[in-house]
Parts: structure tokens; sequence; C-alpha cells
């Protein structure tokens, strides 16, 4: 039987007493449950969980135990995995474009709300769910700024075409709704702004009252420079509505994924090499737990602790790092700013890993296995 507790004070002692050899994400369960408290405070209707961001079941467990009963799913597995913790979570399938079979699959498994963003996606739901029995939200995209890249690019229709479908919703006697996502780790609150005045444009354009709406994810997480003032963001939510909506304004819902679980997790990445006193090799990259720094950048919320545990305090220097595959491409963009005395056998620890890390692991070149290591906290 191991001697090692089940849940440590912190990464730096399971470091010093584990001496792992492998990436570990070290998760701090009362940092999740916080964050969730914050964003149910916080945020001025329905909180559910984007399931994609970090599938889990400790971190849909303690989501649970934090009051989040109603989840974001994109994909039958995800339906089952909340239905494995939670069997009677709200279900929320706000991806637009489905098979036949797995919307039967939906209607058995018995989903709440649906979006779309096409006559032929509609057409394909309403060949499946009766009338009254399904919450339809229309997607809706706009070319609006402020986000790390723009989720229009895929899903979403323009303001006519939504209002349009929005009539067809009510005439097949679905309940009308709305949706958008205005991108991803998007710190601006005028963009959700826009969003719910064209919103409020097109229901009054169709002649529909929209019974909710969903005003996505997007809530931007703590990975560079100063935290993200998400009440900033809530507090234009509820303006914004209150100012285009006027006195019979629709049940609000979001759906965070990134900025709920983020903060939860740091990702633990040793030491293999450093070649010559230069660049420095990982055990972990881009084909693993470090796959977003790709398209975001690398945090530079960063620790770097010897193997007995101890903090590398040297002066810090840009050093540029690999991670541990074969492929040349399994590199962390531009340099990262190191200390001067870490070693051979160190870790690096990024914080606020918890979003799209374990999610988007790959298994290339044998390397890929993350260890979850659970902490009362981070840092």
């Amino acid at each position: 039987m191991s001697r090692l507790p089940a849940v440590w004070t912190t990464p730096a002692d399971h470091i010093r007493a584990a001496v792992p050899d492998r990436p570990c994400l070290y998760f701090s369960p009362e940092a999740l449950q916080a964050t969730a408290r914050r964003f149910r405070t916080g945020f001025p209707g329905l909180v559910t969980y984007a399931v994609k961001a970090n599938d889990a079941l400790p971190v849909i467990e303690n989501l649970v135990q934090a009051g989040i009963t109603a989840f974001d799913v994109a994909s039958v597995h995800e339906m089952r995995r909340v239905r494995s913790v939670l069997p009677e979570a709200v279900l929320h399938y706000n991806n637009p474009v489905r098979s036949a079979r797995e919307i039967e699959t939906a209607r058995v498994m018995g989903v709440a709300s649906a979006s779309v963003d096409s006559f032929s996606e509609l057409a394909k739901l309403a060949a499946v769910f009766a009338p009254g029995t399904l919450e339809v939200s229309v997607r809706l995209k706009l070319a609006v700024p402020g986000a790390a890249y723009d989720f229009g690019a895929k899903f979403g229709a323009d303001p006519e075409t939504c209002a349009a479908l929005l009539r067809e919703v009510a005439q097949r006697g679905f309940t009308p709704a709305m949706t958008f996502h205005p991108g991803t780790q998007c710190e601006d609150g005028a963009a959700w702004v826009r969003y719910i005045a064209e919103a409020a444009a097109i229901a009054r354009a169709a002649g529909v009252r929209l019974a909710r709406l969903n005003v996505g994810g997007g809530f931007a997480a703590h990975r560079r420079g100063a935290a993200p003032d998400l009440e900033a963001v809530f507090d234009a939510i509820a303006g914004a509505v209150a100012a285009h909506f006027g006195k019979s304004p629709p049940d609000l819902v979001c759906e965070p994924g990134r900025a709920l679980v983020a903060d939860a997790f740091a990702l633990g990445a040793g030491v293999k090499a450093i070649r010559d006193g230069r660049e420095v090799f990982l055990n972990d990259g881009i084909y693993g737990g470090l796959a977003e720094t790709v398209i975001l950048g690398t945090v530079d919320r960063l620790d770097v602790y010897s193997a007995e545990g101890t903090a590398r305090t040297g002066d810090v220097r840009p050093r540029v790092v690999f991670g541990p595959t074969c492929d040349s491409l399994d590199r962390l963009p531009g340099e990262v700013p190191l200390p001067g005395d870490m070693a051979e056998g160190d870790v690096v620890l990024f914080q606020g890993m918890g979003a799209y890390s374990s999610a988007t692991l790959t298994r290339f070149n044998g390397y890929g296995d993350v260890d979850l290591v659970t902490v009362a906290r981070t840092r």
C-alpha cells in the first residue's frame, strides 16, 4: 500500500516526496468549487459547464458539489459522462451540427435544449423531437473583436437568417431562444453588449419573444498578466439585457468551460535535458498538456522547482523550450522566461492549465500520459 497522501498541500510537496518522472496535472478541488461559486454568485442567470474544456470525472463531481446541475454537451460521449455523475443533470446540446443518430440519442437521453444555425439542422431536430419538447436556440455570429480567435468562422448565422430561423422555431412549436459565443479568452464586456443588442433586435424583427438567451462561454481565464475582471463582464451583460430587452427580458444562461476550470489545475512538466546550457527539453509539449500554447501563447504564470521541491530563484533568462517528441514543431512559442539556475530533473510548473490540457492529449511518439494529483492549492 502506498504511503503517499491522497491529497497533497502543494505541488512542491508532491515533487519533493514523489519525484515524478511523468507530467503531472495538479488539481485543486477547492479552487474549482470557489470559481463555480464565483460564477453562480456573479452571473445574472443559470450557469452551465462546457464539458469539452475538461471532462474528467473529478471535475464534474466537484462542480456538482458546488451547485452546477446543468451542462453544455457537444457529443453523446459528454452526455453519458455527465449522466454517470448526475443522472438528473440538465443537458444543453449546443453543437449546432449533428448526425441523425446523435439526435435520436439526445432525445432518448432527455436533452433539454439544442442550438441551430441552419434550416437543414432545424429540420433534423424536428424529425425527432415533438413540438413542445425542446428549447431551440438560434446561434448568432457577428464580427466582434476582443477574443483570441473568432468562433463565427465555423458556427452561427447572420442576423437576417437568425430572424427567419427564429420564426420557424416558433412555428414548429419549439421553445424559441438565442445563443452566441463571443470567442475564446474574451476579456471585454463590450463584446457581449454588442451581441445582446443584436439578439434583441433580431427577436423584434422576427416578432418572437425569446424564452432564454444563452450568452455563451468565452469568459477569459488567467493566462498572462493581470487576472481578468469577470465581475465587470457580468455587470456588462446584466446592463445590456436591461437596456435592450426592457421589462420582459429572457432568462439568461452562460456556458463557461475555460474560465471555470483553468485555475483549478497546474501542469508540472519535468526538465529532461538542457542542451549545452541552452535549449530546454520538457517531458510534455504541444502534443500533450501544452497544446494550446501554439494558439494562445505560453502562460507567464510559472515556477520552477528542483527535485527536492525547492523553488529556483536565479535571474530569469529567455529560453527556447521543446517538448519530448521527435517532431521539430514540438516547441513552445517564442522564448520562455526561466530561472538561470534551473537544472535537469527540475519541474516547470505552469499555472492555470485546467482547460484544454487533458482534454486534448495525444499519444504521439509514445508520450502524452499525464498523472492527476490532487492538491489543496496549486501554488
